[in-house]
C-alpha cells in the first residue's frame, strides 16, 4: 500500500481513520453495554426494568448490523479500493395476476403496496446475510476494533497525563502520546482483512446470486429469441412471402394468357422472373441477418473485415492471430461489433473507427473505438443494454467509456478457449 506522505500527515490521517474504525466497530457492543448498564441501574425490583434493555438489545441485534456493515464496506472501499460485495438478497418483481391480486414471490396481496411491503420484510428477515452481519459485529470489535482503539486510547492517556501534576502522570502522558503517534498509521489497517474475510458473501449466498443471475439471463434469452422469431416471421410475411404469392398469381395469369395474348404472357413471365430474383435476394438478406455466410465460411476475423467494408466509415481491423471459436460466441461477437459500428455511424457521427480482436489466454477481448461525439450510455431498452444481455449469456462483460466530445471506447470480453 502506497505511503500517504510524510510521517506527520500519515499519523494524522491514520489517527482519524482509527477513530472512525473504533466508533463504527464498537457501535453495536456499545448499545448492548448500554442495555446492561440500564438494567443494572434500574434494578431488579422494578417490574419494567427489563423492557428498555430488551429494546436496546433488539435494536443492537436486528437493526444496526446492516448499516454498520455497510459503513465498514464504504470505509474500506474508500481507503484502500477493496470492494467487498454485500451479497444481500434482492427482491423480485411484483406482478398483478388476472384475478386482480398481486404476487410478490411469497403470496398474494390485494394491492401492490401491501405486496411490496410484505416482500420487503420477508426478503429482509429471511436473508442469511443477517447472520453474517451479526457475526461480524461480534468479531470486529474484538479484533480490528481493539487494535484501532489504541491510538485514541493513547491520545486520551496523553491528555489526562499531561494535565495531571507529578512526573508519573507526565511520563504516562508521554508514553500515551508516543503510542498514539506511532500506532496511528497502522492501527486502522486490520479492518481490511477482517472485512474481506467475514463480510464477503458465503458460498451459499454466492450460489443463490448465481442462480438468480442465470434465471435472469434465461429470461432475457427467451425474450430475445421470441423477438427474433417475430422479426423473421414479419420479414417473411411482408417481404419474400408477399413476392412469392404475387409470383404464383403472375404465373397462373400467364398460363391463362399464353394462347390468347402471348405478349402479355411473356411480360408477366418477365415480371415473375424479376420477382423471383428479388425474393431470392430478400431471403439471402434474411439468412445473412440470422447467420452470416461469411462468418461460417471464413471465420470471425475475416467476417469482421468484410463487415467493415460495408460500413460508411474508415474502419481499421486488427487481430493478433486467426481466431476459431465456438459458433455461438463468434455470432455474439460479430453482431456486437456490427451493433457498435452501426451506432458509430448513426448516433456518434464518427468518421473513423478501429476494431481490435485479441485472445488473451482466458478469452477473447474485442475493442471498438470511434472518433465520434461521445455521450454513449447504457440506457434501459437501448441497443447497448441488449448487447450487454447477449454477452451475459456467455458470462461476457461490456465496458463503455464515452465522454462528451468523444472518443467512444467499448470493450467486450468473453471467456472462451481459442480452437
Amino acid at each position: 500500500m502506497r505511503l500517504l506522505g510524510p510521517w506527520p500527515a500519515r499519523a494524522g490521517v491514520g489517527f482519524v481513520r482509527a477513530c472512525a474504525v473504533t466508533v463504527v466497530s464498537m457501535l453495536v457492543p456499545a448499545v448492548w453495554a448500554g442495555a446492561v448498564a440500564l438494567g443494572i441501574w434500574w434494578g431488579a425490583g422494578n417490574p419494567w426494568s427489563w423492557l428498555a434493555p430488551f429494546v436496546l438489545v433488539c435494536v443492537g441485534a436486528l437493526l444496526l448490523p446492516r448499516p454498520v456493515c455497510g459503513m465498514v464496506r464504504l470505509l474500506v472501499a474508500k481507503w484502500t479500493g477493496t470492494v467487498v460485495p454485500a451479497g444481500y438478497r434482492q427482491a423480485g418483481p411484483v406482478t398483478q395476476m388476472s384475478t386482480g391480486y398481486w404476487w410478490n414471490g411469497f403470496g398474494y396481496e390485494r394491492t401492490d403496496r401491501d405486496a411490496l411491503l410484505d416482500q420487503r420484510w420477508r426478503v429482509r428477515w429471511n436473508d442469511p446475510a443477517n447472520w453474517r452481519d451479526l457475526r461480524f459485529t461480534v468479531i470486529a470489535p474484538l479484533t480490528a476494533g481493539l487494535v484501532a482503539a489504541l491510538p485514541p486510547a493513547g491520545a486520551a492517556v496523553a491528555v489526562l497525563g499531561l494535565v495531571q501534576p507529578g512526573p508519573a502522570a507526565r511520563g504516562a502522558g508521554v508514553l500515551g502520546l508516543v503510542a498514539a503517534v506511532a500506532g496511528a498509521p497502522y492501527a486502522w489497517r486490520p479492518i481490511v482483512p477482517v472485512t474481506a474475510r467475514f463480510l464477503r458473501p458465503s458460498p451459499a449466498m454466492a450460489m443463490a446470486d448465481r442462480v438468480d443471475e442465470l434465471t435472469a439471463q434465461r429470461a432475457d434469452t427467451t425474450v430475445a429469441q421470441a423477438a427474433e422469431i417475430r422479426r423473421i416471421e414479419r420479414d417473411l410475411h411482408d417481404g419474400a412471402q408477399a413476392r412469392l404469392v404475387a409470383l404464383g398469381l403472375s404465373l397462373a395469369t400467364a398460363d391463362v394468357l399464353l394462347e390468347s395474348d402471348p405478349e402479355q404472357a411473356r411480360a408477366l413471365l418477365r415480371d415473375a422472373r424479376a420477382g423471383a430474383t428479388a425474393s431470392l435476394a430478400e431471403l439471402r438478406e434474411l439468412v445473412q441477418g440470422i447467420s452470416p455466410a461469411v462468418l461460417t465460411e471464413r471465420g470471425l476475423v475475416d467476417a469482421v473485415r468484410a463487415l467493415a467494408l460495408d460500413i460508411p466509415l474508415d474502419v481499421a481491423v486488427s487481430a493478433d492471430t486467426p481466431l476459431s471459436l465456438d459458433a455461438p460466441i463468434e455470432s455474439a461477437v460479430y453482431f456486437g461489433v456490427a451493433e457498435l459500428l452501426t451506432n458509430a455511424v448513426r448516433h456518434a457521427q464518427a468518421s473513423r473507427a478501429r476494431v481490435s480482436l485479441v485472445h488473451d489466454g482466458a478469452g477473447i477481448v474485442v475493442g471498438v473505438e470511434d472518433d465520434g461525439r461521445g455521450g454513449a450510455g447504457d440506457r434501459a431498452g437501448g441497443g447497448l443494454a441488449g448487447l450487454r444481455r447477449r454477452l451475459a449469456v456467455f458470462d461476457g462483460t461490456l465496458e463503455i467509456t464515452s465522454p462528451r466530445g468523444g472518443p467512444t471506447r467499448v470493450r467486450m470480453a468473453l471467456p472462451c478457449e481459442s480452437l
